[in-house]
């Protein structure tokens, strides 16, 4: 990608929020996808874009199951920087665990957004232990409330003044 392109890959656990996010940002966002049974996951990938400043930022969601691995392998091959949804709702999984330390031994640019604190039995708080250590914002995806301005803010402190 040239230097006013931007790949971002959207990691987390299952039904955190991935696609509502990217749809809240991208309201023509695609999705490439086969439903679960329960018919409410993503098992391929969602993409989105939209600009930012001089930027071009495009979205890559993966899906959240574990099994899943290779599809996230596989998309996040090129990214320049990875956003981290977190359901604030549940307690912090092995995985979002996982992930957010395997960002971190990367050396890219990550953010932790902490997703659902609009609902009543939201925690973001609980969610310091990975959220203290990189760019981290409070959304709700399904809203869309500060979801765009979570996306600007990261790209802004970590991209904008660098060539990608």
């Amino acid at each position: 990608m040239g230097s006013d392109k931007i790949k971002i890959v959207i990691f987390g656990a299952y039904n955190a929020g991935k696609s509502s996010f990217i749809r809240s940002i991208d309201p023509q966002a695609r999705s490439v996808e086969t439903r679960t049974s329960d018919d409410s996951t993503t098992v391929a990938l969602d993409f989105g874009r939209v600009r930012i400043g001089e930027k071009k930022v495009y979205l890559f969601g993966t899906p959240g199951q574990e099994r899943f691995e290779f599809v996230r392998q596989i998309l996040s091959r090129g990214m320049h920087g990875a956003i981290v949804i977190v359901d604030v709702t549940r307690e912090l999984d092995d995985m979002t665990r996982s992930l957010c330390e395997a960002l971190a031994s990367r050396n890219l640019p990550y953010a932790v957004f902490l997703n659902k604190c609009d609902q009543a039995h939201a925690s973001p708080d609980n969610f310091m232990e990975i959220s203290s250590v990189t760019y981290s914002s409070r959304m709700s995806a399904m809203t869309g409330e500060n979801s765009l301005e979570s996306l600007r803010g990261f790209v802004e402190e970590y991209f904008t003044t660098i060539s990608c």
